[in-house]
């Protein structure tokens, strides 16, 4: 089997094992679980990191250049070996992004806005899961849900008010990569607003210069007309 053959045969279950981490981790998370449900939902965490694991080996073993595509897929080893940071284990969902990505990547460039705002609510309610997961019980000011989503939400739109903050290292990691998603994605929307605008202008003065050609061509018809005619009375 080709690396690309293995690639469209999981593409799909692995994305279906990424939205049931996240919906595993939000219940972990949000719900604050203690005893047989906690251990469930751990479960079912497990069992999706097996699968990206996996998936890691099997594309390295089929790779036929296994150290360009070791160097080139290091966010991938990343998904693989974080999970022993808790909140950084949300690095899976990347999975989602990528399958939604790919099918973005043929749509009109209104549906790559759309999917730049749904990446961002993405990563804005995961950035606080994993804050409010890092963050809970270590004597910050970040200590529910609600409190999590509005830091992400001001950290991701570069606003910044500082009633919430981190203050563990790992809410700190978490907040250099929301940070750095947030430049991202203003930046994917503002390249593709400001295509759009080139585009429009474009167009208008090909159609200007369309016209004016069309004046020009009339014109000259009308003076060779003049001539001919000046000429036959002369």
């Amino acid at each position: 089997m080709s690396q690309q053959s293995w690639q469209k045969l999981v593409e799909w279950p692995l994305f279906i094992a990424a939205v049931l981490f996240l919906a595993a981790y939000s219940w972990e998370v949000i719900g604050d679980l203690h005893g047989p449900e906690a251990v469930f939902a751990e479960s079912v965490i497990w069992g999706t990191w097996a699968l990206f694991a996996l998936d890691y080996v099997v594309n390295l073993a089929l790779a036929e250049d296994r150290p360009r595509w070791f160097v080139r897929h290091l966010l991938d080893l990343a998904v693989v070996v974080l999970p022993v940071l808790r909140p950084l284990r949300l690095l899976r969902v990347v999975t989602i992004l990528t399958v939604i990505g790919r099918t973005a990547g043929a749509m009109l460039r209104g549906k790559v806005i759309l999917y730049a705002a749904g990446a961002s609510v993405l990563l804005v309610y995961v950035a606080a899961l994993a804050v409010l997961d890092a963050e809970r019980g270590n004597g910050g000011s970040i200590e529910t849900f609600g409190e999590g989503l509005w830091w992400a939400f001001v950290t991701i739109t570069t606003v910044g008010y500082g009633d919430f903050f981190p203050v563990t290292p790992t809410g700190q990691l978490v907040a250099v990569g929301v940070m750095v998603g947030g430049i991202a994605l203003i930046g994917v929307v503002t390249g593709t607003l400001a295509s759009w605008i080139v585009e429009r202008v474009s167009e208008t003065n090909e159609a200007e210069q369309v016209a004016t050609k069309a004046h020009i061509d009339t014109l000259t018809a009308e003076i060779r007309e003049l001539r001919e005619e000046m000429r036959q009375r002369a």
